[in-house]
């Protein structure tokens, strides 16, 4: 099965992980992610960076994992995510995971949020982690959400 197309601009306000981001495997794991073609932004930021937005956005004042903002699902899904370099790199370590995996469950996760999977019910979340499951395993990493 071929995977949709992907338009993909890649950003670093915070360059601290970039080499563990190659353009060419951050295509691979969105686009194992998605659906349907995409046009979307992956901004790498601080903690700054991602507070201000996550507080502007969601009015909750600290920077999480990842942002999505997503603005279209069909036919093309089209948005930007926002992943914090720092508390990616403090969940990976205070959880014992490969930075790498970790950073490629993030994008995996904020591609499917870009496609309107969800979290907040019990079933979407169901749901969700199964998806993320099949596609992390499918892309040779463990399952992020075995404990």
């Amino acid at each position: 099965m071929s995977q949709p197309d992907l338009s993909l601009s890649l950003q670093f306000a915070d360059p601290r992980h970039k080499a563990l981001l190659p353009r060419h495997k951050v295509m691979r794991w969105m686009r194992a992610a998605l659906e349907l073609p995409g046009e979307m932004t992956v901004r790498i930021v601080d903690a700054d960076e991602g507070r201000s937005l996550n507080h502007e956005y969601r009015q909750k004042d600290y920077a999480t994992n990842v942002l999505t903002f997503d603005y279209t699902h069909e036919p093309v899904v089209a948005a930007d995510l926002v992943i914090c370099a720092e508390v990616v790199e403090r969940e990976a370590k205070e959880m014992g995971l490969d930075l790498t995996a970790h950073y490629a469950h993030m994008l995996v996760h904020g591609t499917l949020h870009a496609q309107g999977y969800d979290h907040e019910e019990d079933d979407e979340a169901e749901c969700m982690e199964a998806r993320e499951t099949e596609i992390m395993l499918a892309l040779g990493f463990a399952d992020p959400y075995k404990k």
